[in-house]
């Protein structure tokens, strides 16, 4: 567990977290969530990671093999902490920040996934997650033996099978093999902080909210440029209309070389953005 420093911004310490060897996963969440909740302070930050120790504590020792361990945790944490999802998470801010994750043992599958692979890890497990598209579950073990688990369902125990009909569902193609291939931390952060910005997208109130999602992700070390664009989109929306005009300009003359098309349909938007000063 990576300490939280009390005299270090959030948003700093989540950049150069962001670029450590190897990120802290569930420190980068609780650094997230304090853009959401300005009451997550320190030390609130320390107890979540405590509670994740606490919680790591619980399995069973000397556990072995992919499939035992994939019941330990579901048998914890599905069974007697009841950490499982509804369809009514996906309305809900708190669904995506992992401190009320812990404390009302709700969210969205991702962020439910985030508590099993961060238990699981303490506890000495072979665990990683896997970002199927829409739907984000768990595995155990050696990755070719595909032993997942869907903490959204309470860790219901998912086949190959499974999770080609849930891909199917949900996109219409088939599972590639690439889709069962270990998430990197950065990756899931980034999938995290795209789910916040879907959720802010929906709500013209929230801004400001989608606002802090994008440029957490532009302190990412690989993020879409296209993200620039939307910054810039977003800071016009909420009323700084000359900032916003500024950023697209710079990311008109970012994409110019390749996109000329796009460049100048962006210029248009940042006149248009700056005509709204007047």
């Amino acid at each position: 567990m990576s300490p939280m420093n009390p005299g270090l911004n959030p948003r700093r310490q989540f950049a150069e977290e962001a670029r450590a060897e190897r990120p802290d996963l569930a420190l980068l969440c609780l650094l997230l969530a304090a853009e959401a909740d300005p009451a997550l302070d320190a030390d609130g930050i320390d107890a979540a990671q405590i509670e994740l120790d606490r919680l790591a504590g619980l399995l069973p020792y000397g556990v072995r093999g992919g499939r035992d361990w994939a019941s330990a945790v579901a048998e914890l944490l599905g069974e007697r902490c009841g950490f499982e999802g509804s369809s009514t998470d996906y309305q809900r801010l708190q669904s995506s920040l992992l401190h009320e994750v812990l404390r009302r043992r709700r969210g969205l599958p991702i962020l439910l996934s985030v508590v099993w692979i961060e238990v699981a890890r303490r506890a000495g497990a072979p665990v990683y997650g896997v970002a199927l598209p829409g739907h984000f579950v768990v595995g155990f073990g050696d990755p070719a033996e595909q032993v997942l688990a869907d903490p959204f369902a309470g860790g219901r125990p998912m086949t190959g099978q499974d999770a080609q009909l849930l891909v199917t569902g949900t996109t219409g193609a088939p599972l590639e093999p690439s889709m069962l291939v270990p998430a990197r931390p950065l990756e899931i952060v980034l999938r995290i902080l795209n789910n916040i910005r879907v959720w802010a997208a929906a709500r013209p109130e929230c801004t400001r909210v989608a606002l802090w999602a994008v440029d957490l992700s532009l302190l990412l070390p690989s993020h879409p440029a296209r993200l620039r664009y939307e910054r810039a989109q977003l800071l016009v929306q909420s009323g700084e209309f000359l900032r916003g005009a500024e950023e697209m300009e710079e990311y008109a003359e970012l994409v110019e070389a390749v996109e000329p098309t796009a460049a100048e349909m962006v210029r248009g938007r940042a006149r248009a953005a700056r005509a709204l000063l007047n």
